[in-house]
């Protein structure tokens, strides 16, 4: 079983910088994104891993090459990010205006993925880190990282919400005695 799962969100786009929800958009990072993604290498060397896992999505296996785990990465198409609809693209502002009230963690992305769907694709990374001798790394998306946490923790998908990410950050999810927990969360890389 894993003893620590290093969850590592891609550095900024530019829609992350803008606030547009960024689903399936194969967008790249930007100057700061690379310079935040090299960043992580030095945080991430404290620890050995059994297993690297990346996003197929650009924004995650760059961050994962610049981090320093390109060559060992496996690609899992489970760990892409949250699929908007009609709504990859906006901002929650302009989602709003098309829907009133709206909440992706309630609503989802109209004619895209509900909570639900991408927990279920969250379960799946996490029974194969859980088969896992050792550490384990992941290079991934804010939504789709905060529903893995959730999970994690034995919530509903749609408990994601509670866990604001920003780019290039670490969290590390573990153990305490049996009991699944949230050891650290939302760490910048030079902390």
């Amino acid at each position: 079983m894993a003893q620590s799962v290093v969850l590592a969100r891609h550095g900024e786009t530019e829609w992350s910088l803008s606030g547009r929800h960024t689903g399936t958009t194969d967008l790249p990072l930007t100057e700061e994104g690379r310079r935040q993604a090299l960043a992580l290498g030095p945080r991430l060397a404290a620890w050995t891993f059994s297993l690297v896992l990346t996003s197929p999505l650009q924004r995650a296996l760059e961050t994962c090459r610049l981090a320093g785990y390109g060559e060992r990465a496996q690609v899992r198409p489970d760990l892409v990010e949250w699929n908007y609809g009609r709504y990859e693209g906006l901002t929650s502002q302009q989602i709003e205006e098309i829907h009133p009230n709206w909440s992706l963690w309630r609503d989802g992305g109209a004619g895209g993925e509900t909570a639900p769907d991408v927990g279920r694709r969250a379960d799946r990374v996490i029974a194969e880190v859980r088969a896992t001798e050792g550490d384990a790394l992941i290079f991934a998306h804010g939504h789709v990282l905060r529903v893995l946490a959730a999970r994690w923790l034995g919530e509903p998908p749609e408990g994601g919400r509670y866990y604001a990410l920003q780019t290039a950050t670490l969290s590390v999810l573990s153990y305490e005695h049996a009991d699944p927990v949230i050891q650290r969360w939302n760490l910048p890389p030079s902390s």
